[in-house]
């Protein structure tokens, strides 16, 4: 059901300190970082934990969920869209995350981007 999910940092070194030492105990690593964004794992980062400018108390939350191919990303798409979620991505190819990653990003009702995502291209 979660293909990943990430939250947002007030102060991304000090979140990536404690991370980096509490989720080795449990023999997860940091498998990619983006300078804004780091992606912690076993084999595929599944756990991420960004900041970004103007990061405020509350903060939205990233939840990707899968989808077993591409027209069930669009599907959830559509069905976010009409249920009136604001739309940051529609859907397509992520080249820059891995190859064959189809995904679509939405806002739920409460701010959080909420994405749908398959790994077998679009």
């Amino acid at each position: 059901m979660i293909d990943h999910f990430g939250i947002n940092c007030a102060d991304l070194d000090a979140a990536a300190a404690f991370y980096d030492k509490v989720l080795g105990t449990l023999g997860h690593r940091r498998i990619m970082d983006f300078g804004v964004a780091i992606g912690y794992g076993t084999q595929g980062p599944q756990f991420w934990i960004s900041t970004f400018e103007g990061v405020g108390p509350n903060r939205e939350m990233h939840l990707a969920f899968s989808a077993p191919d591409a027209a069930g990303v669009r599907t959830f798409f559509d069905a976010a869209v009409e249920a009136g979620a604001e739309v940051l991505h529609e859907p397509r190819l992520w080249p820059e995350y891995h190859e064959g990653y189809y995904g679509a990003f939405v806002r739920d009702p409460d701010g959080n981007n909420v994405e749908a995502v398959c790994h077998t291209g679009g």
